[in-house]
């Protein structure tokens, strides 16, 4: 087509508000972005004054999906300016906790955002008459890590559980044993799974572009470790400000980030890329089936990518749980905390990318500076390169079908757009 036009206003099937928009005029793409026109939430200044004890709960509140994600990035800041060094029962219980939200995270946009689009269906609904057992597989996992996530962490959203230091409360042996015999029970999903994601058409389309994530030598990290790029790039976390470089952009609230490149990727596929090596070997299989083998350049995958760390979650969760039941729950209080000034970084990989809170905290215990940097943002210039790369290719088409394949390179990213969305300082005068 030499002359297009879309505007979409607005993507559907994705959280948060956000609008296609190309214009292509005797074959020159004139315009060709996804805007971010969801308010700014300003969670950051909601923090200046409140107490340590206060961040994670409030901060939690970023993100009903990624809440966890949230408070346990927000702990280890708080922990960090504090001097505090968890005990190992707790930062296996986080990791546990971690899991469950990357498994709920991960089955809700493969299965009942992006599934929809391969079955010709404009959402989940439809195919509850149609593929009723695959949306009944869905419902199965999202149950057990639901329960999963409330189990650790006191309940499912927003968890409660969770403090400075360690834990409230403590899920027994009991509960532990009948989780694990769940999450063995959930392998025949899991391989149902891959097999069904391992038949999808999945578009082509190539970008080389940089992926950042954390990264562990011994583990496949999703909490704490240092920022590695494929570029080639390392740097500890409390450096994360030499890799988002955060920009304002005028058509977006959400700022744009870039580091080596023009922009760069994080999330499950840029996780997939770096640390393919620490993934468990039940994982590995997940992504030879899939065709997953690093470094994979296109971001529809990112989807695969999902499926590959829902298996590795499920597999690491009962790990985890055997370690717990060999070494035994004890009681712990959490740690006594000396309040006095300081300063942390924390960062947690959650299922869309690295997430990183940083705080300055007062001799009072009262936040004095809070800034969080969320994966969404960080992919939004990754986004628009795409998009700027994908329309020429596919000009040939009919409108309509360009159109859902600008959608599904949207919501490939699994984008969270309300929690992207802090941007400038705001000055009354």
């Amino acid at each position: 087509m030499t002359t297009l036009k879309i505007d979409v206003h607005h993507v559907t099937r994705v959280e948060g508000h956000g609008n296609i928009v190309v214009d292509v005029q005797s074959g020159e793409l004139k315009e060709c972005r996804f805007e971010v026109v969801e308010a700014p939430r300003f969670f950051e200044g909601m923090l200046r004054g409140r107490l340590y004890t206060e961040a994670s709960h409030i901060t939690s509140r970023i993100c009903g999906i990624c809440a966890v994600g949230h408070a346990t990035t927000s702990l280890c800041a708080t922990e960090k300016a504090l001097g505090i060094e968890p005990s190992e029962q707790t930062v296996f219980l986080r990791k546990l906790n971690l899991h469950g939200e990357i498994i709920d995270s991960h089955v809700l946009h493969t299965y009942m955002l992006v599934a929809p689009d391969f079955f010709g269906v404009g959402s989940v609904i439809p195919l509850v008459e149609t593929h009723r057992d695959v949306v009944l597989r869905a419902l199965r996992i999202k149950k057990l890590s639901g329960d999963l996530c409330a189990m650790v962490g006191g309940r499912h959203t927003h968890p409660i559980a969770m403090t400075v230091g360690g834990f409230t409360h403590l899920p027994t042996e009991a509960e532990l044993r009948q989780m694990r015999a769940r999450l063995v029970d959930a392998r025949a999903d899991m391989d149902e799974t891959v097999a069904l994601f391992a038949t999808l058409p999945w578009p082509e389309f190539e970008r080389e572009t940089e992926y950042v994530s954390l990264h562990k030598d011994d583990e496949y990290a999703f909490i704490g470790g240092t920022i590695v790029t494929s570029d080639g790039f390392s740097y500890p976390i409390e450096d994360y400000k030499k890799v988002t470089n955060e920009e304002c952009v005028p058509f977006s609230t959400a700022k744009w980030t870039h580091h080596n490149r023009e922009s760069y990727m994080v999330g499950a596929l840029a996780r997939l890329n770096n640390n393919f090596d620490q993934l468990h070997p039940r994982a590995k299989e997940a992504a030879a089936k899939l065709g997953l083998k690093p470094i994979v350049t296109n971001p529809f995958l990112n989807t695969a990518a999902q499926v590959v760390e829902m298996v590795h979650c499920v597999e690491d969760s009962i790990r985890i749980i055997d370690e717990l039941l060999t070494r035994g729950v004890e009681p712990e209080e959490p740690s006594v905390v000396d309040v006095r000034a300081g300063e942390g970084v924390g960062s947690c990989e959650v299922p869309r990318g690295t997430l990183f809170h940083h705080y300055t905290i007062g001799d009072d215990g009262r936040v004095t500076h809070a800034n969080c940097v969320i994966p969404t943002n960080q992919n939004v210039a990754n986004l628009n390169a795409d998009m700027r790369a994908l329309v020429p290719q596919i000009l040939d088409r009919p409108q309509e079908e360009i159109r859902l394949t600008l959608e599904m390179l949207v919501r490939a990213y699994d984008p969270c757009i309300s929690c992207s969305a802090h941007f400038l300082t705001v000055e009354f005068v």
